[in-house]
């Protein structure tokens, strides 16, 4: 590996030293957040999906945390449109088994497609009440992004999934 000064990327570039070396920052902090690239095999990765979902209903705290990467992060955005996030399969494990016990009863859930990678949407009497993808690489979750607010959720298009 080698480093061209910020004096020829300047030059390159038509910017000054300064603000190559601000591109450079932004790049390096898209390059490092950049989404993980799920597994290209869509059964694989509804192998994976099913098997959280079984455990979470199960109430198998190991069976969640073998499927989940052990640094995965669980974002979601809930009513009104607050959003949380929390990282670690420990604490993701944690959150599942108790939405799972609490606010998961009398739920149907049904597998769907989330941007083209496995996921699940949570009825209650035909209604969507949360739309969950999952992005699954090398066999394990490494990140869960859900939509828990029901105004969000109206305006999507879920017809094929909620029916008429």
């Amino acid at each position: 590996m080698f480093a061209v000064p910020f004096e020829e990327i300047a030059a390159i570039t038509d910017r000054s030293p300064a603000a190559a070396r601000q591109l450079a920052s932004r790049a390096r902090r898209r390059v490092q957040g950049a989404a993980p690239v799920p597994d290209p095999d869509l059964a694989r990765q509804r192998e994976v999906v099913d098997a959280f979902m079984a455990a979470s209903r199960d109430g198998d705290f190991d069976r969640l945390v073998a499927v989940l990467d052990p640094d995965v992060v669980l974002r979601a955005q809930t009513a009104g449109g607050v959003r949380q996030q929390i990282r670690g399969a420990a604490v993701v494990a944690g959150e599942a088994l108790f939405w799972s016990r609490t606010l998961g009863k009398g739920l149907e859930r049904r597998p769907v497609l989330v941007n083209g990678a496995a996921g699940v949407v949570a009825l209650r009497d035909g209604s969507p009440v949360s739309l969950m993808g999952c992005t699954v690489v090398d066999g394990r979750i490494v990140a869960i992004d859900i939509i828990a607010d029901r105004r969000r959720l109206a305006g999507m298009d879920l017809g094929d999934v909620v029916g008429p």
